[in-house]
């Protein structure tokens, strides 16, 4: 209600009150307008046109009616969320039909125009539910480029999926570089750098890889096929192990927090689900995902496990984690 109703406003309604639950329109605007017509429109003032009056009405009829419209708007909602794929059925067999995507059963296209290719991992990304791994060579990123790229990345990480990126040394003293490894390091995205050759490529779900094929990188290949994409996610696993993991916030000279609630990390610790944390905390599980992301970046854990026993060790005065993860223990 606080949101609803601001504390100057409650003031107001307090002295009306004070009183005898009725003064003049005059005397209330004179006090604080803005107030006063907020009080207004929300009905716990009700204004009486004949002598230009303001009476208090009982604030628990108002918070009633306001929550019965809040509930009949909120079951619209959910009963048009429910419409959504109905209404987009049409345009959802136009799409398939279109085959805009290569086809399966070729597992492998070349793609020789650089709009197209901008457009197709346009389309990728609009489907992409779980994780992408990026190896971007060159160092220094593309200024112009990178305000575009964050907020994406950070709309990516607020979804609760998982982003790892490669770069090479080049962008350790590039500061903008820095700077924007640095806040999308903050919001969960995990950067490394690896001091060797690497081809530019991207790597979707797991399911689909987009590989530079040219030096300028005008020609790119779209890879579906499971053998070559096992492949190449080995090579992405195996140069990752090797890179190093840089300092960013103190390369771009701001404090390094993990920005997560300090409640979260003794729940996470002591073995709770996505859910359970989510239901302490009264956030949503894509919420508490997005904060374990952060902290996995923040600790450089590579597994839930890892993540676990370090938070732990946080705690009770240990300094490292051990190697590998448990048997069994789930990769997050």
């Amino acid at each position: 209600m606080s949101d609803l109703l601001p504390e100057e406003d409650r003031a107001l309604y307090r002295e009306v009150l004070a009183q005898g639950g009725r003064v003049t329109l005059g005397e209330a605007m004179a006090r604080n307008p803005e107030a006063t017509r907020r009080l207004v429109d929300l009905g716990l003032l009700v204004h009486h046109d004949w002598d230009r009056s303001l009476t208090a009405v009982n604030p628990r009829a108002v918070a009633a009616r306001l929550g019965a419209d809040l509930c009949d708007a909120a079951v619209r909602r959910l009963v048009e969320s429910r419409q959504v794929p109905a209404r987009m059925a049409d345009l959802a067999q136009a799409y398939d039909t279109a085959r805009l995507r290569p086809d399966p059963g070729r597992g492998v296209e070349r793609v020789t125009d650089r709009q197209q290719i901008r457009h197709r991992i346009l389309q990728i990304e609009s489907e992409m539910r779980h994780e992408t791994l990026a190896a971007q060579p060159g160092g220094a990123r593309p200024t112009d480029q990178m305000r575009q790229s964050r907020d994406r990345t950070v709309e990516f990480l607020a979804r609760g999926i998982a982003l790892r990126t490669l770069y090479q040394p080049g962008a350790l003293t590039h500061r903008p570089t820095a700077e924007y490894a640095a806040v999308v390091s903050a919001a969960g995205e995990r950067v490394r750098v690896l001091d060797e050759p690497f081809r530019r490529m991207l790597i979707f779900d797991r399911r689909i890889a987009v590989v530079s094929a040219s030096a300028d990188d005008e020609h790119a290949v779209f890879v579906e096929d499971p053998a070559v994409l096992a492949a190449l996610l080995d090579v992405f696993e195996r140069d990752w192990a090797r890179a190093e993991r840089p300092d960013w916030h103190a390369l771009a000279g701001t404090p390094r927090e993990t920005g997560v609630p300090a409640e979260l990390g003794p729940l996470l610790a002591a073995g709770l689900t996505h859910r359970a944390i989510a239901s302490r905390l009264g956030l949503s599980e894509r919420t508490v995902a997005g904060h374990i992301a952060r902290l996995r970046e923040f600790y450089d854990a590579e597994t839930l496990f890892q993540l676990g026993w370090q938070l732990r060790g946080a705690r009770e005065g240990r300094a490292e984690p051990p190697d590998g993860t448990a048997p069994g223990a789930a990769d997050g």
